[in-house]
């Protein structure tokens, strides 16, 4: 069983940056691909990116390429999500999930076995 704790969210202005934190406790984190997913008012939930148990490799949706990055502290059993040059249509509940799957590029929810609770993210214009 792994528990996952997503922080770091909150309210920033379009063009503002956020990190994103999720902690995982429980079974060992690092043998875990990272996930992180979105839901925006009434839209499903949606991929974002993706980084592999060792860090590395990594996978972006396009809407979001050059402005995120995705990492992780391995040791210290910490996700990360660096977003940077926000925009409005970033506004939504952001998820962290873990997975053992090695299907890269796990962009799929069903691939996933663990999921944090969420953490807002609103961007205004």
């Amino acid at each position: 069983q792994v528990q996952l704790v997503e922080s770091g969210g909150g309210l920033v202005q379009a063009g503002g940056s956020l990190r994103l934190s999720c902690a995982a406790s429980g079974r060992t984190f690092s043998s875990y691909a990272m996930g992180w997913f979105r839901r925006a008012p009434g839209k499903e939930r949606e991929f974002v990116a993706v980084i592999t148990w060792s860090g590395g490799n990594t996978y972006y949706v396009d809407s979001v390429k050059g402005r995120f990055t995705i990492a992780r502290d391995i040791a210290g059993n910490t996700g990360y999500l660096q977003m940077n040059s926000l925009k409005p249509e970033d506004t939504a509940v952001y998820y962290c999930a873990a997975t053992r799957n090695v299907r890269f590029p796990l962009t799929t929810p069903r691939q996933y076995d663990y999921w944090g609770q969420g953490t807002q993210v609103t961007v205004s214009s």
